[in-house]
This record gives C-alpha cells, structure tokens and sequence, in this order.
C-alpha cells in the first residue's frame, strides 16, 4: 500500500546538491490500471497501482535490463526522466522530482506516510507548495499522456482525467 501527498514547489531549492539523488527513466505500458516499467540507477522494476489519490496498492516486481529495454520499446506515450532527491524532512523524507524534457521546467515532491492519518494531519512546510495530491493530472502516468507546454498546461487543464 502506498500513502503520499504530492506538492507542486514554486522554486526548486538552491541547494540541491547537498542531498542524495536517483537518476529514474519509467514509460507506461497501461494508464488504468497503472502499470509502469522504472529504471532506477541500475535497477529495474516492473510496477503495477491499483486506483486511488493519496492511498493505493501498489505492488514492484524486479526487472533485469534486458526486459526493461523490451518493454520500453511498448510504452505508450511520454518517456519520463527525472532527478529525485531524498530531502529530509523528520520524521518523513522528501522525494523532490526535478523532471527533464519535455517536462524540464517542472519539479514535483511526494511525502510517503506509514498511516492514512499521519498522511491527512502532516502540515506541509511552505516551500512545498501547493498540495496537488487529489488531481490526477499531477500523476506521471497522467503526465505520461500529455502533450505538455509547460506548467500553463496544468493551470488552464480541468481536472477531468479518468481516477488511476
């Protein structure tokens, strides 16, 4: 099961290099349900989510590289590549996703929680920023599907997008 809140910073922080990083490629082969392929750094996996905004199942399965280069090549839609940054933030930890083309003007942060409750009182930290946490558009598997001409596209988007 997974539990997050999804945040949308008005500015990246300055001093990014000062904290851990993952360097993470996924491609979508389905939307709805969600079934994802990831590389990160070295590693590969195979996820599948179930529906659901803030609290969904999410189950990972272990690729090798081979396998992952063969499902790319089956992805529909948008590759995403991004930067993730552990942050510190105690008792929790920031996973600050700083996206490249052709969503580089873009960054997103995701707080995990062990319970639906600590999920539902965490008072996030202003830079932060907005809570974007039950609109769909701010899933990459939604992201994944857009022709997007920057952060407007959010903006001026209703949030009609199927629940995934």
């Amino acid at each position: 099961m997974e539990i997050e809140r999804k945040f949308l910073p008005p500015v990246i922080p300055e001093n990014l290099n000062e904290y851990p990083f993952h360097l993470i490629e996924q491609a979508y082969l389905c939307t709805h349900p969600v079934v994802r392929i990831r590389r990160q750094d070295d590693e590969y996996i195979l996820t599948y989510k179930g529906g659901g905004k803030m609290i969904r199942e999410e189950y990972n399965l272990p690729l090798n590289a081979k396998a992952y280069e063969h499902l790319k090549t089956k992805a529909d839609g948008n590759i995403i590549r991004k930067r993730r940054y552990k942050i510190p933030l105690p008792p929790y930890t920031v996973e600050l996703d700083v996206f490249e083309e052709p969503f580089n003007d873009m960054a997103m942060a995701e707080v995990e929680f062990p319970t639906a409750e600590e999920a539902a009182s965490f008072v996030p930290p202003a830079w932060l920023g907005e809570d974007v946490t039950i609109d769909s558009r701010f899933h990459n598997s939604t992201m994944s599907r857009s022709s997007y001409p920057g952060k407007s596209f959010f903006a001026q988007t209703p949030n009609d997008c199927r629940q995934e």
